[in-house]
């Protein structure tokens, strides 16, 4: 009776360590995707800073070269509107930083800005007093400067978000991620013609 005691209570306590040791990992796993899910968060938080940047030189450049391009007018509200397209999306991403949807719209709202500042870089060429206003050559140095800041937040983030993702998707953590609602997250993608067009400024 005492040996059948014994055994009874060292099941339940094998069976309470496996129960703890469980809850303790499934813990461990919740935190990991908690932490990798902030930090492409706080990722996404550096592109934030550095696309408010751009956002906010452009009208400053568009407003320099009216005075030049008169006959441009097409062109330089093309690129406001561009401009302002891509502040509502990023408006949207930095709500939901990954968010398939909202990075989905901030690429294609930043693959049309791209467009639209190329195509005024390029017409901006046929005006030479325009290239030489100092105004005009500071603010592109600006843009470009940000726009190489851009690029290194992007990576930072695409890489965190590609940890967290392959985290997410792996056995058993995918177990957890499905039952805590934690969805996969979407890179900042910049299209491949976009990137190809990106503005080569050479005021």
């Amino acid at each position: 009776m005492i040996g059948g005691m014994n055994l009874a209570l060292i099941v339940l306590i094998v069976f309470v360590v496996i129960i703890v040791g469980l809850v303790l990992y499934g813990v461990g796993v919740y935190n990991g995707l908690v932490a990798l899910r902030n930090r492409f968060k706080n990722a996404y938080a550096q592109i934030d800073v550095q696309l408010k940047r751009r956002y906010d030189l452009i009208p400053n450049l568009v407003e320099t070269a009216k005075g030049y391009l008169k006959h441009e007018r097409e062109t330089l509200e093309s690129v406001m509107q561009a401009r302002n397209a891509a502040t509502a999306a990023q408006s949207g991403a930095a709500a939901a930083p990954g968010d398939p949807e909202a990075m989905g719209k901030l690429t294609q709202a930043e693959g049309m800005l791209t467009g639209a500042l190329t195509r005024f870089y390029a017409v901006s060429e046929a005006y030479p007093d325009l290239k030489a206003n100092q105004n005009m050559m500071q603010l592109t140095e600006e843009l470009t400067s940000t726009e190489n800041k851009i690029a290194f937040a992007r990576q930072a983030y695409n890489d965190s978000v590609m940890r967290y993702n392959t985290q997410r998707e792996q056995f058993p953590a995918a177990i957890f991620a499905g039952m805590f609602n934690f969805g996969e997250a979407k890179p900042f993608e910049v299209k491949v013609e976009a990137e190809r067009e990106a503005p080569q400024v050479s005021f």
